[in-house]
């Protein structure tokens, strides 16, 4: 019979993790980046379109995508002078897809 590990084991294990995860909701836990966030789920998208769907300030959106690069979040693409960013977190992805779903999606308006 296989014994399973003492439970202080298991959380000695677990807190780089937690720790990664409260870094991950550290930066989703804003609504401008939400906002942002939502709007990448759809796919990549230029900074000019993340505004416009937005409707942040380009000072904002810049501070905004900042942060979401500096925890991981999202990454950006230039082409020629535009930055494209994506979501490239998979777990970023994923909780996005959610997110998406109950609040951001049309029927939820």
């Amino acid at each position: 019979m296989n014994a399973s590990p003492p439970v202080n084991l298991l959380m000695e294990a677990m807190a780089p993790k937690a720790a990664g995860a409260a870094a991950l909701l550290s930066g989703l836990a804003n609504p401008h980046r939400l906002m942002i966030l939502c709007a990448l789920v759809e796919g990549e998208q230029s900074v000019g379109a993340l505004i416009a769907a937005t409707g942040l300030a380009p000072t904002s959106m810049s501070q905004h995508l900042n942060k979401l690069r500096q925890e991981g979040i999202v990454t950006a693409r230039r082409e020629h002078r535009t930055l494209f960013y994506s979501i490239t977190h998979p777990a970023a992805r994923d909780l996005m897809a959610v997110l998406h779903a109950h609040f951001c999606g049309k029927d939820n308006a």
